[in-house]
């Protein structure tokens, strides 16, 4: 592990701004008593010196530490609820408590949730969850883990394209074509996809799948419905409503997630429309839960909890000159709730 080099004390960082060490430790910890303007004035000084609050650089690998911090969109999903099930499960074998956090995919409490990590002296945080399309969204929490890491932090990632840490990096192109391909290869032309919002880096690369397997017969982007809603439960139930309003032809609907399509199965249910008689669904991820539904859930298998475990595995190694990069494959699971398109 590289040599922590000379960092700045929080003592310098209230001198510089101007402020005293009871208020610099409250702005950086993100706790009340401190007005949004002093404490983001604050940060940026803190940012600007390169100050973090893990200024002790303890390594991981010599087991001085005992706390993991874990980022997730959304405890109650439960693909972050498998990645976190891994993520506890190596720190159990390690004797490390995990701190778990809940950004609710918004990227101002994300980094929050972050500085609020490093300040409490957390050695290690897995971020999960889709990153954001547009990278100014995410580039200060780029930057604060930046700064982490070189005074001896340790960060990995799952399904980030543009924080810079060792990364796990699910198949989400792969498996948005792989559903696609197995719906048209059952005869369904008439396909209406159901995605999350458009800013998430996940969404994009399961609908750029999805493109090139519809490309592939023939077709294109343009030729189904794709409908941003919440990648929710709630989310599917109302799109699925959307959809069969606009487009009352549809004999497939894929959700590019399993929360959706359980949301889109339960709407259909409430319709009476038989599944897959006269309508298929398919999701991607494979929740354990997927295949218990009525009908069993056809989706792509991503490995949630061996992501988690890989994250954190990575995350307790001494760090390396180039970033490791994890890729996670992908498996077509085919159950009940697809059939062949009806005549």
């Amino acid at each position: 592990m590289p040599k922590s080099r000379s960092a700045p004390r929080l003592a310098d960082v209230a001198a510089r701004a101007g402020v005293s060490i009871a208020t610099a430790s409250r702005s950086l910890a993100g706790r009340e008593g401190v007005s949004e303007a002093v404490a983001a004035h604050v940060r940026e000084v803190a940012l600007g010196m390169g100050y973090v609050a893990n200024v002790h650089a303890r390594t991981l690998a010599g087991g001085a530490t005992s706390t993991v911090g874990l980022i997730v969109h959304e405890i109650g999903d439960p693909y972050f609820a498998e990645i976190a099930s891994g993520v506890i499960d190596v720190a159990a074998q390690r004797g490390l408590t995990v701190q778990i956090c809940h950004s609710a995919r918004d990227p101002r409490t994300e980094l929050h949730q972050i500085r609020t990590l490093i300040a409490h002296r957390t050695d290690a945080i897995v971020v999960a969850g889709s990153g954001y399309t547009e990278p100014e969204l995410q580039a200060e929490s780029n930057a604060v883990l930046t700064a982490f890491q070189e005074t001896g932090g340790r960060v990995a990632v799952i399904g980030r394209h543009h924080l810079t840490a060792d990364a796990v990096r699910p198949d989400n192109e792969a498996a948005g074509a792989a559903v696609t391909a197995h719906l048209l290869a059952l005869g369904h032309r008439r396909i209406g996809v159901l995605a999350g919002p458009a800013v998430l880096t996940t969404v994009a690369d399961r609908i750029a799948g999805v493109a090139a397997a519809l490309e592939a017969h023939g077709m294109t982007l343009d030729d189904v419905p794709v409908l941003h809603t919440d990648f929710t439960r709630n989310g599917g139930h109302a799109g699925t409503e959307q959809l069969l309003a606009e487009h009352p032809d549809l004999t497939a609907l894929i959700a590019l997630n399993d929360a959706m399509a359980i949301g889109v199965l339960s709407e259909l249910r409430s319709r009476g429309v038989p599944v897959p008689g006269r309508i298929s669904v398919a999701g991607v991820d494979d929740v354990a839960v997927a295949a218990d539904l009525a009908p069993s859930l056809t989706t792509v298998r991503l490995p949630m909890t061996e992501m988690g475990e890989m994250a954190l595995t990575m995350a307790l190694k001494p760090p390396t000159a180039r970033r490791r990069r994890k890729n996670t494959g992908h498996e077509l699971i085919v159950r009940d709730s697809t059939g062949p398109a009806p005549a």
